[in-house]
C-alpha cells in the first residue's frame, strides 16, 4: 500500500484523499433527455442527501437557540458581509425602468472578480487548488447577471458551494445547524437586499402557482424546524401577530414576514400556494410535502437544471453504489 494512500485512508482528517484532482465545474443538462442523467448523477444523490441531512439537522430548534459556530463558518459569514458591504457600496442607478437595475452587474462584477479570493479565505491553505471549483458555485448562487433575476436555481447554487465545503472536510457534521442558521440565514438576507436594492425579477417564476418568487429551500428547514412545536401549527403562519412575535426564531415565518412586506393584497391571492399550505394540519405533513414539491418544482424542471454545473466535487457521472 502505497504511503500516501494510507495516510489518506487512516484518518477522517485527511479528506479528501490527496490525489483530489479538482476541475473547473460546466453545464452537462443541456437538453430534456439530459434530465434522467442528473437524477441519476452522483451530484444529485449527494446534493439531495445534503438537503435532507440539515433537514434532519434543524428538526425542532430555533434560529436562536445554541449551536457550535467553528471557524470555518465565522469566516462563511464574514465573506457573505463583505457581499453585503459591496451592495451598499453600489447604489441603484436612475433608469426608465423600474425593474433589474443596472447597478448589479456592476455589484455582480465585482463578486465575478473576487469570487476565488473570497473562497481562500474561507479554505485552509493545503486545499487552495479546490477554491476554483468551488467559487463557481458561489459566484452562480446570486443571480443572473444579464437577466437581473434571481430564483431557485441561484439558491440550490449556494446550497451546491456549502456542500462542496463539506465534501472538501471543511465544513463538518458538527457544524449543521449553524451552516443552516447562520451561514444560509444570512446568504438569505443579503439575497433579499439585492432583490429589494435592484429590483431583481423572479427567474423562471409561475408567478402566484409557485411557492414562492425567489426562495425554496428555507421553507423546507423553516418546516421542519417547527415539527413538533407546542403551539404554533400550520394554520397559524398566515396570522399576522404570529409572524411578528415569532419570526426571529423560525426560518419559515421570516419568509412570510418578507413576502407580506414585497407584496400588497389579500395573502391568499398572492401567495396561493402558502395559503393552502396552511390548512395542512401538521409541520411534519408541510415538510415531508415541500420536500416532495422541491424535487418534482425545481431539480426535475429543465429550465432550472439547465443551468447546474457539474466538476469533481458534484459529478454528472452516475451513482456508484
Amino acid at each position: 500500500m502505497a504511503e500516501s494512500e494510507r495516510r489518506a485512508g487512516n484518518s477522517e482528517e485527511m479528506a479528501p484523499p490527496l490525489q483530489q484532482s479538482f476541475m473547473i465545474p460546466r453545464k452537462e443538462i443541456n437538453m430534456v433527455s439530459d434530465m434522467g442523467k442528473w437524477k441519476r448523477s452522483q451530484a444529485y444523490a449527494d446534493y439531495m442527501g445534503f438537503i435532507l441531512t440539515l433537514n434532519e439537522g434543524v428538526k425542532g430548534r430555533k434560529l436562536t437557540c445554541e449551536y457550535n459556530v467553528s471557524e470555518p463558518i465565522e469566516k462563511l459569514v464574514a465573506l457573505l458581509n463583505t457581499l453585503d458591504r459591496w451592495i451598499d457600496e453600489t447604489p441603484p442607478v436612475d433608469q426608465p425602468s423600474r425593474f433589474g437595475n443596472k447597478a448589479f452587474r456592476t455589484w455582480y462584477a465585482k463578486l465575478d472578480q473576487e469570487a476565488e479570493n473570497l473562497v481562500a479565505t474561507v479554505i485552509p491553505k493545503h486545499l487552495a487548488d479546490a477554491a476554483p471549483e468551488v467559487a463557481v458555485y458561489l459566484k452562480e448562487s446570486v443571480g443572473n447577471s444579464t437577466r437581473i433575476d434571481y430564483g431557485t436555481g441561484h439558491e440550490a447554487a449556494f446550497a451546491a458551494f456549502l456542500c462542496c465545503l463539506c465534501k472538501i472536510g471543511v465544513l463538518r457534521v458538527d457544524d449543521q445547524m449553524a451552516i443552516v442558521f447562520k451561514v444560509f440565514n444570512r446568504y438569505l438576507e443579503v439575497m433579499r437586499k439585492l432583490q429589494k436594492t435592484y429590483r431583481m425579477e423572479p427567474a423562471g417564476s409561475q408567478g402566484v402557482w409557485g411557492l414562492d418568487d425567489f426562495q425554496f429551500l428555507p421553507f423546507i428547514w423553516g418546516s421542519s424546524q417547527l415539527i413538533d412545536h407546542p403551539n404554533l401549527e400550520p394554520r397559524h403562519f398566515v396570522d399576522e401577530k404570529v409572524v411578528n412575535e415569532n419570526h426571529k426564531d423560525f426560518m419559515f415565518l421570516e419568509c412570510i414576514l418578507f413576502i407580506t412586506e414585497m407584496k400588497t393584497g389579500p395573502f391568499a391571492e398572492h401567495s396561493n400556494q402558502l395559503w393552502n399550505i396552511s390548512a395542512v394540519p401538521s409541520w411534519s405533513k408541510v415538510n415531508q410535502g415541500l420536500i416532495r414539491m422541491y424535487k418534482a418544482e425545481c431539480l426535475e424542471k429543465f429550465p432550472v437544471i439547465q443551468h447546474f454545473k457539474f466538476g469533481s466535487l458534484l459529478p454528472i457521472q452516475p451513482v456508484t453504489s
